[in-house]
């Protein structure tokens, strides 16, 4: 049974930073297409970072240069490091994988799912 368990999501005022962390169970991270999503109230879900089995790294474009998205193999967890954050970037992150894609931010390429963590940046 695949599971996703995300963390480090929090308060933090605009310019700060945070990391959030996504655990992996029931599932190789190293085999499978990664990346981090966010919602904020009344929006469609959107993609944030991807990164392939390769290692490879994919950005939405606001979030380019602010954000970094990694994996620790060893630990089976991926990382989403945001920096320079900005009230806009206040929603519910979501971790998603899967073992094959075509569009890394597209939230529909992706069959598993994290039950989220709340970020919220104020001014």
């Amino acid at each position: 049974q695949v599971q996703l368990v995300e963390s480090g999501g929090g308060s933090v005022q605009a310019g700060g930073s945070l990391t959030l962390s996504c655990t992996a169970s029931g599932l190789t991270l190293s085999r499978y297409y990664m990346a981090w999503f966010r919602q904020a109230p009344g929006k469609e879900r959107e993609g944030v970072a991807a990164i392939d089995r390769g290692g490879s790294t994919t950005y939405e474009t606001s979030v380019k240069g602010r954000f970094t998205i990694s994996r620790d193999n060893a630990k089976n967890t991926l990382y989403l490091q945001m920096n320079s954050l900005k009230p806009d970037d206040t929603a519910m992150y979501y971790c998603a994988a899967d073992a094959w894609l075509t569009y890394p931010l597209t939230p529909g390429q992706y069959n598993y799912w994290g039950q989220g963590t709340q970020v919220t940046v104020s001014s």
